[in-house]
């Protein structure tokens, strides 16, 4: 999954995709470097993010979306609000990718269900202006799966069909670095609820926090993208459907590499 954020303050790359021209020139690059699916959002969720007007999330998101499905490209739509979800359907996405799981709107499950399309359900515990104090847990692993499965009841219950639903662990969202790595070193318990498992780490802080002891600094996001590989190709040796990702090229070149080494070894 290739991803376009039609944002000016996304936390890695914000800005670069503002323009809608410029957004579906990326969006058509990823294709060709080898994205499967191209996500595109209108709203930063980076933290300590603002929410922006919803007029204005549709303003940046459809006519993105429309001329990518027009082109051919599968495209999920980034969102946490049912009326985005809805009117990015009806201009040609196939899917709806909500890091709320459908808590931050209480119609985008409903309206998902009527839709009928694939969900991205990541889990989730509150905006990015307070995600950080609620990184609490008794055990990582065990709460996050508990509380996606609870999650995963609701949405069907909601009428999603429960082949459409996809889980994401939210790596990042009221989760600390230690968190990150227990949920990818357990991926197998998020697994075993059933669902296929989307992992997006890409340019993540916790993965520029490796290099305090070797490098004179953090490096910026725009900097992760080869531990952004390493991260992205071990959880899909791990059994990940699918990895979230800004450099698609990359990545697909690295899982090209363990998988014919995987392939080899069987």
């Amino acid at each position: 999954m290739g991803i376009v954020n039609v944002t000016p303050d996304s936390f890695s790359d914000g800005g670069l995709c503002a323009a809608a021209d410029s957004a579906i020139t990326r969006g058509l690059a990823l294709v060709a470097e080898g994205a499967d699916i191209v996500d595109v959002g209108g709203e930063s969720t980076r933290p300590q993010a603002q929410r922006v007007p919803v007029a204005e999330e549709l303003r940046r998101v459809l006519p993105v979306v429309r001329a990518l499905s027009a082109a051919g490209v599968l495209v999920s739509v980034d969102t946490m609000r049912a009326e985005v979800a809805a009117a990015a359907v009806a201009a040609g996405a196939s899917m709806v990718n909500d890091v709320s799981g459908g808590l931050a709107d209480p119609a985008m499950a409903a309206t998902v269900a009527d839709l009928g399309v694939p969900f991205i359900a990541m889990h989730w515990r509150g905006h990015s202006t307070t995600m950080a104090e609620r990184a609490v847990y008794d055990d990582v692993v065990t709460d996050v799966v508990t509380e996606l499965a609870d999650r995963l009841d609701a949405l069907i219950g909601a009428g999603i069909r429960e082949d459409h639903i996809v889980l994401d662990p939210g790596l990042g969202f009221a989760k600390t670095g230690a968190h990150n790595w227990a949920l990818l070193a357990h991926l197998d318990r998020i697994r075993e609820l059933g669902r296929p498992v989307l992992v997006g780490a890409s340019r993540k802080s916790f993965l520029g926090a490796l290099m305090t002891d070797v490098e004179a600094a953090i490096p910026p996001p725009a900097d992760r993208d080869d531990l952004t590989c390493a991260v992205s190709t071990l959880a899909a040796a791990a059994g990940a459907y699918c990895v979230r990702v800004h450099n698609v090229k990359s990545t697909r070149r690295a899982v090209a590499v363990v998988a014919a080494w995987q392939g080899a070894t069987r």
